[in-house]
């Protein structure tokens, strides 16, 4: 079997990218980093050079050709191109078994993977309402995200909000439905040491991304204020960036995006590297039907896993594109009996919803006009 074309679709529901063989079989993959697409695209043309007309089932070698054949170290952008290949390498590599992708990646630890949603809410009693909504759905976990008022985050301000609104939370939906809390960056260390100790009373599954990612060793410091679960890596765009969070044991869960850290080929490094570390696996996934599929797969077949991020429940959202979907029920996403990943792609449907790039940024403000993290 051979490679014969590697295809981008940068869609308005994101990043996707189809591999196809001389067999006739198919892979697809999904990139991260979505108002990127473009230059995701670009690159993914880029890499489709190195790789067409090679054996699709070698996919340790062309992840190595990939990444390593440019010479330059590569970031966040060609990793996410290698991501969407790398994937649709491996749902061809199980369709060519026929089985389901999970079977190669060491078979099923577990029957069914559990998942959270997001909630919100302009008050706090919204925001109760949604997560309540969310239990009686079936869901057993919640997770929401330190505000913004608008544009506007005002840091001794959103901590205050953020300790009332888990107060209310834990109060509301009792002691059986896991919180987690998504501080996404938007802190400096003080203030966001100020909000996890002040927020660990109420026992937290885990608050994510307490710190900006660019500077690892400061985590050291805040690790040693702050005792409850922390979450980090959606940011990381390899094994490499993910080094020191493990060998420091500097989280308790690893935020790994199989669309932008390398595929399923690197994700299963660090999900080794993490279990010697006693550091379970939270997949973030903010995106669409294959990234879904593809953390879906992984968790069932690691024995470190924590908890699937799922803002959008498969059928849902791009069912024309993706007419086929992995599914989910109370809570949990199910235990995959397709080949492959489990999806199908309508390459004709796709062709209708190009990506659209309005240029606009996502930004926050302080109150004094300085630029935060949105």
């Amino acid at each position: 079997m051979k490679i014969s074309a590697v295809k981008p679709y940068p869609l308005a529901g994101g990043m996707f990218v189809k591999v196809e063989t001389d067999e006739g079989i198919y892979g697809i993959g999904e990139a991260g980093i979505r108002g990127q697409s473009m230059a995701i695209a670009a690159m993914v043309n880029h890499l489709a050079l190195r790789i067409v007309d090679e054996d699709p089932m070698r996919t340790e070698h062309l992840w190595q050709k990939m990444f390593r054949g440019g010479f330059f170290p590569g970031g966040k952008v060609l990793c996410s191109a290698i991501s969407a290949i790398d994937i649709a390498l491996w749902d061809i590599k199980a369709k060519a078994f026929n089985v389901p992708l999970y079977q190669l990646l060491g078979g099923a630890v577990r029957e069914k993977a559990v998942c959270y949603p997001h909630i919100g809410g302009g008050t706090v009693e919204q925001l109760v309402e949604s997560a309540q909504q969310k239990v009686a759905d079936g869901w057993k976990f919640v997770r929401f995200s330190v505000p913004s008022e608008g544009d506007i985050l005002e840091p001794s301000k959103a901590v205050r909000t953020t300790i009332k609104q888990f107060e209310a939370l834990r109060d509301a939906v009792g002691d059986d439905i896991e919180i987690c809390l998504d501080i996404h960056t938007r802190l400096d260390p003080m203030d966001s040491v100020t909000l996890c100790r002040a927020v660990e009373q109420y026992q937290p599954y885990f608050l994510e991304d307490p710190l900006r990612s660019e500077n690892p060793d400061s985590f050291r410091q805040f690790r040693q204020h702050v005792a409850a679960p922390l979450a980090m890596g959606e940011q990381f765009a390899s094994k490499w960036e993910f080094r020191q969070l493990i060998e420091e044991e500097l989280m308790n869960y690893a935020r790994i995006d199989l669309c932008i850290v390398g595929g399923i080929t690197e994700t299963l490094k660090i999900a080794g590297w993490c279990e010697t570390r006693y550091i379970n696996l939270a997949p973030h996934n903010p995106l669409g039907p294959v990234s879904t599929a593809a953390c879906l797969h992984l968790d069932i077949a690691s024995s470190n896993f924590g908890v699937q991020e799922l803002p959008r429940i498969p059928g849902t959202t791009m069912t024309d594109v993706f007419p086929v979907q992995v599914e989910w029920e109370d809570g949990y996403l199910l235990l995959p009996k397709r080949p492959g990943l489990g999806v199908e792609f309508d390459e004709k449907a796709a062709e209708k919803d190009p990506f659209q790039d309005s240029g606009e940024a996502r930004l926050l403000w302080r109150l004094d006009g300085a630029l935060t993290n949105w």
